[in-house]
């Protein structure tokens, strides 16, 4: 098939004999011979070869890019602050309100134009603005598999996840990550973490081994950090869990207590997807098994990384799901973070949203985010010295600092000149 510009010198030169032609049936067969060897439609030929129409040399010029390098750049500072989110997550972290914050602390240092257009990007562009950073993020990172969780015989009620009650602020699913490296033996340190199904609003603890009263006690802990009240917790089959004492306790407390069935991983889901996103992510696959790498999983727990991932980074809520044929379409209600969750929420007193307001107001999700990467370099320095060695160890954690630096030295993000 001929090109654009091939096609118009054919047409320029049967043109000059088409208008010079008196005859209609030579002029058909100068159509006929036009169309035939370019495929084209005879009607738009004939408009074509009028003797005012003016034939393009060249291809078509390109369109003037809206979101041009100074957008993206401002994109990709704003994506590393809210923890490297997907389009229709940051979208909603995308507000004119946030926009201006993060320029009146000095974190985002853009023009007024700058700021306007990014509270204009689409999702979608925003992922199309932010694929080759993805892309780079990817391969840099490594992923793991989870790992699987052991069968008990266990006489606590089971609920699959359809009887879950995902509008009731308090239902919680608990679940443990362990932190044991390549070997279970021993005792090392696990993170209980504590989601609630309506909000999204996390909770975690570390303690040491899988025992059963340092289960009860880091659950309590963290029952007692959350803003609003339990009314049931939702657990695997994992025998830290599903055990006399913490039956006992579900008891003393009024807590509702139930479980998954073995091996059905769905029946948890909602914070078995918490598992990468909130855990793996940051502390990786390594082996901590000291009480002071514990103290330092708790600091940050406690402190920074709830604060965090609670009030600044926004959840999609699965709204339906429509089957087309052999397809099943998601709809998503808009990404909310958890903090905005609890305030749009009629079970949560206006009291108690007045101090999260004021926590909320109080807080630079920069800062936050610096404060926890910082915070992750010391529990990596302490790993490090713990083996008793000097040299760069092939399983170095990739902070997104280091990622962020290394697009820099690439030249990834280009601004015009």
């Amino acid at each position: 098939m001929m090109d654009m510009r091939s096609r118009n010198q054919y047409l320029k030169t049967l043109r000059e004999k088409y208008l010079k032609t008196k005859s209609k049936k030579d002029k058909g067969k100068i159509l006929n011979e036009y169309c035939q060897n370019t495929g084209q439609d005879r009607k738009y030929v004939i408009k074509k070869m009028r003797f005012k129409v003016k034939l393009k040399e060249g291809q078509r010029k390109k369109r003037k890019e809206y979101y041009d390098g100074y957008v993206k750049a401002a994109l990709v500072k704003v994506w590393e602050i809210f923890d490297f989110a997907c389009g229709q997550r940051l979208k909603s972290s995308l507000t004119k309100e946030m926009i201006e914050r993060l320029r009146k602390l000095e974190e985002l240092d853009c023009s007024d134009q700058v700021a306007k257009q990014l509270t204009e990007v689409s999702a979608r562009t925003i992922d199309e603005k932010l694929r080759h950073q993805k892309e780079v993020l990817r391969q840099l990172q490594k992923k793991g598999q989870s790992k699987q969780k052991s069968l008990l015989l266990k006489k606590i009620p089971i609920k699959i996840h359809g009887e879950l009650d995902n509008q009731q602020i308090g239902n919680m699913q608990i679940d443990y990550v362990e932190h044991c490296g390549s070997s279970a033996a021993g005792e090392f340190v696990c993170t209980i973490d504590s989601t609630c199904i309506a909000s999204g609003w996390e909770e975690w603890e570390a303690v040491m081994g899988r025992g059963q009263f340092p289960t009860k006690e880091g659950l309590d802990r963290a029952r007692f950090r959350s803003p609003f009240s339990w009314i049931e917790i939702h657990s695997d089959t994992d025998k830290g869990f599903v055990n006399a004492h913490l039956v006992k306790y579900s008891e003393e407390t009024n807590l509702g207590f139930s479980r998954s069935r073995p091996y059905k991983k769905n029946d948890n889901c909602y914070v078995e997807q918490k598992n990468w996103f909130s855990i793996r992510k940051k502390f990786g696959y390594l082996r901590f098994d000291t009480e002071k790498e514990r103290d330092l999983f708790n600091d940050l727990f406690r402190n920074e990384l709830r604060l965090y991932k609670n009030f600044f980074l926004p959840r999609m809520k699965l709204k339906e799901k429509v089957r087309v044929g052999s397809k099943i379409h998601r709809k998503y209600y808009p990404a909310k973070t958890p903090y905005q969750y609890l305030m749009e929420s009629n079970q949560i007193s206006s009291a108690k949203k007045k101090e999260l307001k004021k926590i909320y107001l109080s807080l630079n999700p920069a800062q936050l985010k610096r404060t926890i990467e910082v915070k992750l370099d010391n529990l990596y320095k302490i790993y490090q010295q713990k083996q008793r060695s000097t040299e760069v160890m092939p399983f170095k954690r990739l902070t997104p600092r280091l990622v962020t630096k290394y697009i820099a030295e690439q030249e990834l993000v280009r601004l015009p000149t």
